[in-house]
């Protein structure tokens, strides 16, 4: 019997093959810098044109995790033709070039990477394709993240009352589908405001589209209306996820969420967020907030509104300290920001 895979249910540009897919040599990534307006796809030919769509935002959320480990397929595609020797230092640079490619998630890239070295060796010494397992693996380790990260949706949809009216930060990929499925499931009503996260406005473009196709109504917000939301709409409820969260409580996400985060303190809102804690990551000093091209921030849809001159600047993260924070909600429950010890005290299952 054909197990069914973990995206049912999931808007377009959840569904598995639609964030990344990888067929005969080429990786074939959903350009989300256009998504809803236009669906294409990004074609890559090589692993390092994998690694520069990631780093020019072709893909972002969880979309590089995916597109990473079709990345490696196509390294061990490219470099199937060499020596052992010298197909194990293309695939070692490649988990580089690929992980690092965005220096704030390179921890967790990393481990996709590295393990997709892990299956290309089994597959040489089994005989079999290393592209096509590390292909298949890409698989199982999606309906991995999607599995545990339902169990996170049904852990915050439990706290979500029936009306409620819920701020969004940018676009938290997977807990955006695995939410709202599971509100589904509970028969719950809510109303949903998206910031709509400039420069690249993910969560007008991205966030919006995917509740709107689930059935939810959504109103996008401009970033600087966040005050006047909490105060004329009585938000309930802020959540985002996060890019980083270490075992102190601070978070890293998209640049704009700490000031929402210091309005939610100022007008009693909770912030509830959600994600796996990095057991890698101790503290602030251990986030490496990633400085992107100004000129990114002085334009919009690819129009630039600024003179030429005017300087700007571009941190794609901001850090948000603990004590903003209500609780961070994962797999194992949901804790106080100042409590994750309890978090790794239990067994925590395989995640990428």
């Amino acid at each position: 019997m054909e197990t069914k895979n973990m995206d049912y249910d999931m808007p377009f540009m959840l569904r598995f093959d639609n964030v990344a897919n990888y067929e005969n040599g080429e990786v074939n990534i959903l350009d989300r810098r256009i998504y809803p307006r236009e669906i294409n796809f990004v074609k890559c030919k090589t692993h390092k044109q994998v690694a520069q769509a990631i780093k020019d935002m072709v893909t972002q959320s969880a979309g590089p995790y995916t597109a990473a480990a079709y990345g490696m397929a196509l390294a061990a595609y490219e470099c199937k033709e060499l020596s052992y020797e010298q197909q194990k230092e293309f695939m070692n640079d490649a988990s580089y070039t690929i992980s690092h490619a965005r220096p704030t998630t390179a921890n967790r890239m990393e481990q996709i990477t590295q393990n997709a070295i892990k299956v290309w060796e089994t597959a040489l010494q089994e005989g079999k394709k290393a592209d096509q397992e590390i292909a298949k693996d890409t698989i199982l380790s999606l309906n991995r993240r999607y599995k545990t990260m339902d169990i996170v949706g049904k852990n915050l949809a439990d706290i979500v009352n029936d009306g409620d009216k819920i701020l969004t930060q940018c676009f938290g990929e997977t807990i955006i589908g695995t939410l709202f499925r599971n509100l589904k499931k509970q028969n719950k009503t809510v109303k949903v405001f998206t910031a709509e996260t400039r420069p690249y406005f993910q969560g007008a473009r991205l966030t919006a589209t995917c509740i709107y196709q689930m059935g939810f109504d959504t109103t996008v917000v401009t970033d600087n209306m966040i005050a006047y939301l909490m105060k004329n709409e009585k938000i309930n409820l802020f959540t985002s996820a996060a890019d980083t969260i270490t075992k102190k409580g601070y978070i890293a996400n998209k640049i704009g969420t700490y000031q929402i985060a210091l309005l939610c303190d100022a007008f009693d809102v909770p912030y509830y967020v959600t994600g796996i804690p990095d057991k890698d990551k101790e503290g602030f000093d251990d986030i490496k907030i990633e400085m992107r091209d100004p000129d990114e921030v002085k334009s919009a849809n690819g129009i630039m509104h600024t003179l030429d001159k005017v300087s700007a600047i571009y941190p794609s993260f901001d850090i948000t300290p603990p004590e903003l924070i209500k609780a961070i909600v994962t797999e194992k429950g949901v804790f106080k920001p100042n409590n994750l010890d309890e978090y790794f005290k239990t067994e925590t299952k395989r995640f990428y």
